[in-house]
């Protein structure tokens, strides 16, 4: 089967062209599972309510504030637990299938193996909350080149040994695929490998982080397709930035997607 696919709302979804119950009847009528959030508001019930009346899952919104600001430094697990409990009650009660969990910035005179034994040592303190209540938190993989300097969740094998440190079945990555391409590429054989342990994944065009067209190196037709195999039952998200029309970009990126 093709992989499932959503959309990240705010990135697709003009309020001032079209309502939401359009919007999602549109992603539906051109073959999306889902769609995605980032913080969630005072919309969120209306958001799910509206998802679900056209057949539509919402998959995944932020769990916590700070990217650069994240799970290596002790003194951030406190605040950031807090954030998680009330983002894992909100996304039980509303069928949330995952939050976004950001290790942070690199910080001085700490090694990347020290950086993760914090986040390990944080994240096993909400872990068994997120289990009781069937909510995964996905720790996002990005690429500290070009995008986001000095964030240390930087490469899947980093983010794997993260996971297994953990030890938790609803601690995961969020793969995201541009990132990735930009920090070591391989991209299908990373993705193959790091599968037991993903939990949400995202697209983009590189070098851009534009549309999922021919003026970028990616294949994504390939990449779905060996996703699909590999047996990836979760959603990849588009998050690209749209060249023009939303709606277009989203029906011609399905299309990619769905081989």
């Amino acid at each position: 089967m093709p992989v499932k696919q959503c959309a990240v709302m705010h990135l697709f979804h003009d309020p001032a062209r079209q309502s939401l119950d359009d919007f999602c009847r549109t992603l539906a009528e051109i073959g999306y599972a889902a769609l995605e959030i980032m913080a969630p508001d005072e919309s969120l019930s209306e958001i799910v309510a509206t998802a679900r009346s056209h057949g539509l899952a919402v998959a995944s919104m932020v769990g916590h504030a700070s990217l650069g600001d994240g799970f290596n430094k002790y003194e951030n697990h406190d605040r950031i637990i807090a954030e998680l409990r009330q983002r894992i009650d909100l996304a039980a009660q509303y069928g949330v299938g995952g939050l976004i969990c950001f290790s942070g910035n690199r910080n001085p005179g700490q090694s990347d193996l020290e950086g993760m034994v914090v986040c390990a040592h944080g994240l096993r303190r909400i872990a068994p909350y997120a289990e009781e209540k069937g909510v995964n938190l996905n720790i996002e993989l990005l690429n500290s080149k070009i995008n986001h300097p000095g964030y240390q969740c930087d490469s899947a094998e980093w983010g794997v040994a993260l996971c297994e440190m953990v030890n938790s079945p609803r601690v995961k990555l969020l793969y995201d695929i541009y990132h990735m391409q930009i920090m070591h590429g391989d991209l299908i054989r990373s993705i193959r490998k790091s599968l037991p342990w993903i939990g949400h994944m995202h697209t983009a065009g590189n070098p851009e982080r534009r549309d999922l067209d021919d003026d970028q190196e990616l294949n994504y037709t390939g990449i779905c397709r060996a996703i699909a195999d590999a047996g990836y039952g979760l959603y990849v998200g588009h998050e690209f930035r749209p060249k023009g029309d939303p709606i277009e970009a989203l029906e011609r990126a399905y299309k990619v997607c769905a081989g």
